[in-house]
């Protein structure tokens, strides 16, 4: 089945959910930091634009609830917390050059197209919206596990995990039409449990090796070692 052939909400979700892609390109290569928080904001208001959609073509009521939630938490509350985060350990002027760049991006376009191969079996069932949204969805995983295992800086890899996570939300909410209500208000507040432990070991790290970069924990380590 074509995707022109789909249903014009479903057309329009599977667009949202490739400009969440895009952006996750664009913060895989993002230097600076503050930059790159506002990225990981636009992409939690496509994710939550896709649960309002979703919500609309399929009459769940509960998707409206998630909506707003989404959006409060990805878009506004999260992107805001990382921020305060970030002016109060000094890194707004903060840029972080990928060894590299070049390389890191073919390798995110290789994690896009073993996506789409890895859901290839659902083009003999004609199943076209759930294939895309599927691929979508675990490249959007995959590019931020990239991003955790290619940036140094420790707030960049939380904000590959935070897309890591908007790629499998996005799964949930547009393949099966949502998770249970409970268990997303579950999901949101694990969310901002971990951004308050994230901001504590920052902190703790900071002020004892005066810098977030990973790397050079690592030198350290060796050095103990």
């Amino acid at each position: 089945m074509s995707l022109a052939l789909l249903p014009l909400l479903q057309q329009f979700v599977v667009l949202l959910a490739a400009l969440a892609l895009f952006l996750s390109f664009v913060l895989l290569a993002q230097m600076r930091l503050v930059a790159a928080i506002h990225v990981f904001a636009w992409q939690g208001a496509l994710v939550a634009a896709v649960t309002l959609t979703v919500a609309v073509a399929g009459a769940v009521e509960h998707l409206y609830f998630s909506a707003v939630l989404t959006l409060a938490l990805k878009a506004l509350l999260i992107p805001w917390m990382l921020h305060r985060l970030v002016r109060r350990l000094g890194l707004e002027r903060h840029t972080e050059r990928l060894r590299h760049p070049a390389l890191v991006v073919m390798a995110g376009v290789a994690l896009v197209i073993f996506s789409y191969w890895l859901v290839l079996p659902m083009v003999e069932q004609g199943q076209a919206f759930t294939r895309n949204i599927i691929a979508v969805s675990l490249a959007l995983v995959l590019i931020g596990l990239l991003m955790m295992v290619f940036r140094q800086q420790a707030v960049a890899q939380v904000l590959g995990f935070m897309s890591m996570e908007n790629g499998l939300f996005l799964a949930a909410v547009s393949a099966t039409a949502g998770m249970p209500l409970v268990v997303e208000l579950g999901v949101a507040f694990d969310l901002l449990v971990a951004m308050v432990l994230f901001g504590v070991f920052f902190f703790q790290i900071r002020e004892s090796i005066d810098s977030l970069d990973v790397d050079r924990l690592n030198r350290l380590t060796e050095v103990e070692s």
